[in-house]
């Protein structure tokens, strides 16, 4: 079903800025759909890349501007322990590279190679595990990662050293990392030292430092959720694509 929308802003906007405001595309993949006549407004299609949108019309992308936005490859995969989400260094390996046939879950029109430019949406370190979202899709980078991005992080850790209320509290609220304060985070007690973490921020290795400001250690961290995607049965070191309404979860449509 093609994609439909009434512009309900006061000020008119050219069409390529609305549609990557509302994360439907980047700005240059919405001057290539108009480019191959697969966007109109009130029935009529868009010749023209700086064309502005004025309030109350209705703006559409055929049903193959959705496909051709759909062939960004992102795929998600259950990380080990070991392996760095990207940029190696020397010994070390890189996600990409379980990226296999055998390792496949489920079917995928490509197995991923070099002409592939998947990056990590969200980086999970090499002394962690779970699910690592890999895209080449930028709108769904802009979803995860962006600065203005909302969406949650879900981590169960197990730590060690005296867990009190107190430093829960702490976890949840009032922590400051390279002089930044920390934004209020969702902390639970799971009982045996196991913590339930939920973040909508990714500050470089996270939770570790939050723990270590308060006298805990981490000794296992595994991701089982962001957003909509879950890391729900899929075995480590095996990999998914995600599907069309998976990725329209993650972009919020």
């Amino acid at each position: 079903m093609a994609w439909t929308r009434v512009y309900d802003e006061a000020e008119p906007q050219r069409v390529n800025r609305w549609l990557a405001q509302n994360g439907v595309c980047s700005r240059r993949e919405a001057e290539g759909l108009i480019a191959q006549g697969l966007v109109s407004i009130d029935g009529q299609t868009v010749e023209d890349a700086g064309r502005k949108i004025e309030q109350g019309q209705t703006l559409t992308l055929s049903d193959k501007a959705e496909q051709t936005l759909g062939q960004a490859l992102t795929i998600m995969i259950h990380k080990p322990i070991g392996v760095v989400s990207s940029q190696p260094e020397p010994g070390q390996v890189p996600a990409v590279r379980l990226l296999t046939k055998s390792a496949l879950v489920g079917k995928a029109e490509t197995i991923p190679g070099r002409d592939n430019r998947l990056a990590p949406v969200g980086r999970l370190d090499m002394d962690s595990r779970g699910l690592l979202i890999l895209s080449e899709d930028g709108v769904v980078a802009k979803a995860v990662i962006g600065p203005e991005s909302e969406l949650e992080k879900e981590y169960l850790v197990r730590v060690q050293g005296d867990l009190t209320k107190e430093k829960i509290n702490s976890l949840r609220h009032g922590l400051a990392l390279d002089g930044r304060q920390l934004k209020r985070a969702r902390v639970d007690n799971m009982g045996s030292n196991k913590l339930r973490f939920i973040l909508t921020e990714g500050r470089n290795r996270q939770i570790r430092r939050m723990c270590e400001l308060v006298d805990l250690t981490v000794i296992d961290l595994l991701r089982v959720r962001v957003g909509p995607i879950l890391l729900a049965d899929l075995p480590e070191g095996r990999w998914r694509v995600l599907t069309a309404d998976e990725r329209s979860a993650l972009i919020g449509r």
